[in-house]
């Protein structure tokens, strides 16, 4: 019995680490320097494309992706009283002009109705060319990580604790069935090897790619803003930007983008 669940703990460990390593050296191959911005620089989300400086939309997606640029347009809009979010998860259009394309396309998503689910316009707007165009720009300066290069580090590292995890409750599960009048300590000392393989690599990980990123490369990381309270931070849509729904402190708006799966 207790070979099986060392099998088990073995092979979780195996294959999360050696997912780990594939992640890093992916990441490593499409990261290419790039200029730091300008301090303090925040350019008008419409304003796309120039360097130094990341747009807003820019910033939202190296943070979170394509879901995270479509929360901070959905909020952009309900702060101008443009769209109306409800904290039953739900948007409603007030005034239907977008301002720029991902606009535009964020009011196409919603429908001529003009009223919508706000899943169902993250999903819609993930997949828009006006979302992608921005994605395309940050793959093609080196700051966001291509779609063949995910799923990326934060993930894989999520896959190495989880595997920590289960060689611990599968020695403790081995324990726990196996007789109390036998001996198990160097049985259970065969776990302390999957059990180093994962907190191993997550050691390394932490300290040589921390802070983790689904979206950004290295080049990526270094242009977003890092002080929460620098100029480049000090607006309410930055910051909504880099740490997502968390920072709003209005309570509607928090509460339509919760109840939605934000």
């Amino acid at each position: 019995m207790w070979l099986l669940f060392f099998l088990l703990a073995s092979a979780a460990a195996v294959l999360s680490c050696a997912l780990l390593c594939r992640a890093a050296v992916a990441a490593a191959r499409t990261a290419r320097p790039a200029p730091r911005p300008a301090p303090g620089t925040v350019p008008d989300p419409a304003a796309a494309g120039h360097r130094p400086g990341l747009t807003l939309y820019e910033m939202a997606y190296l943070s979170g992706g394509p879901h995270r640029l479509a929360d901070l347009v959905l909020v952009l809009m309900a702060q101008q009283r443009r769209l109306l979010l409800a904290d039953t998860g739900w948007a409603t259009v007030v005034d239907p002009v977008g301002n720029d394309a991902v606009e535009r396309a964020t009011l196409t998503a919603i429908g001529p109705e003009g009223q919508c689910r706000i899943p169902a316009i993250r999903d819609a707007l993930a997949g828009d060319d006006a979302v992608r165009e921005v994605a395309d720009r940050l793959v093609t300066d080196g700051l966001a990580m291509p779609d063949a290069a995910r799923p990326g580090i934060a993930t894989a590292v999520r896959l190495v604790q989880g595997a920590a995890l289960l060689v611990t409750l599968s020695a403790a599960a081995f324990s726990w069935m196996a007789p109390s009048d036998t001996d198990n300590g160097p049985l259970l000392a065969w776990f302390a090897l999957p059990l180093i393989l994962t907190l191993g690599t997550w050691a390394v990980a932490r300290f040589e790619l921390h802070p983790y990123s689904d979206w950004a490369t290295d080049a990526g990381e270094q242009q977003l803003p890092r002080t929460s309270g620098s100029p480049a931070t000090s607006s309410s849509l930055a910051s909504f930007a880099l740490r997502g729904p968390i920072v709003l402190t209005d309570p509607t708006l928090r509460a339509a983008l919760h109840s939605s799966g934000a």
